[in-house]
């Protein structure tokens, strides 16, 4: 018989989370907070209530969330993991807190089946190892009504190609091929958005016009934001695969008297008839 093996945590290429977490405490990594939060403020609001989780590096936005029900932080094994709240009493959850975070395996999460309401994914599928167990993960994890939101770097975008911020770290993707790898993982796509129209500079005047380069940015040059955020539902609906199989016209025998003649074997359909 087959023995279940606990997953081990390897040390894959992962942004360390000190380093994103010292980004986000610069005034810039703050501009692009406050950008994401307002997506994810359109998105779900306060979600009071809800059982709610982030993985990747979701530390910076999860406070938003203190009227939630549960509320947990997951980081990747080879990401590392800080305490969060980091100080307690600092933001606006109640006090005291206790700590909310997690280290896992990417594709293991310790969660049970359909426990969560809410997901947010920040800093999670740049760099993963496995994108397609990850997403049956999130699957796993979500109630039948969930709803997953997915906050990824863009391939075409400027942040993508400038070293200095975490968004350049890992794969970025295109919208076609988030989608799809959704759709694969009996995910539907509900809402697509674009955030991070401005350059990735750590200049005064850029990130104090960040709002206008926002607004400006969705009409003029959509395809070269720095994030695509979506929000996912889970679908229960499972393709079905395979081949179909070829219908049998079975001859059943007839009972003439007390004579009962030897079935014969099932035949294609279209053979002819006995």
């Amino acid at each position: 018989a087959s023995t279940c093996k606990r997953p081990t945590l390897i040390n894959a290429m992962r942004t360390d989370i000190l380093d994103l977490h010292h980004f986000y405490e610069t005034p810039l990594g703050q501009t692009v907070q406050g950008v994401v939060d307002m997506r994810l403020e359109a998105m779900w609001g306060e979600v009071t209530g809800m059982r709610v989780a982030g993985f990747g590096f979701t530390a910076p936005w999860l406070g938003r969330f203190s009227k939630a029900r549960t509320l947990i932080s997951l980081a990747p094994d080879a990401q590392g993991v800080m305490r969060w709240p980091q100080h307690a009493g600092a933001s606006d959850m109640p006090v005291p807190e206790k700590n909310r975070a997690c280290l896992v395996h990417e594709g293991f999460w310790p969660l049970p089946d359909r426990s969560l309401d809410r997901l947010l994914i920040v800093h999670g599928l740049e760099e993963v190892r496995d994108v397609e167990r990850l997403m049956r993960e999130a699957w796993r994890v979500l109630a039948d009504d969930g709803r997953m939101i997915i906050v990824a770097a863009q391939r075409r975008g400027l942040w993508a190609t400038f070293d200095t911020t975490p968004l350049a770290a890992g794969r970025p993707w295109l919208r076609g091929q988030l989608g799809r790898t959704l759709q694969r993982a009996n995910f539907t796509p509900l809402v697509w958005q674009r955030a991070l129209h401005f350059p990735p500079m750590n200049n005064a005047l850029i990130r104090q016009s960040a709002g206008g380069w926002e607004k400006v940015g969705r009409r003029l040059w959509p395809g070269f934001c720095g994030l695509l955020v979506v929000e996912a539902g889970k679908s229960m609906m499972h393709p079905a695969k395979g081949t179909p199989e070829i219908a049998l016209n079975v001859i059943r025998p007839r009972l003439r008297g007390q004579w009962v003649p030897a079935p014969r074997p099932a035949s294609p359909l279209g053979a002819p008839k006995v």
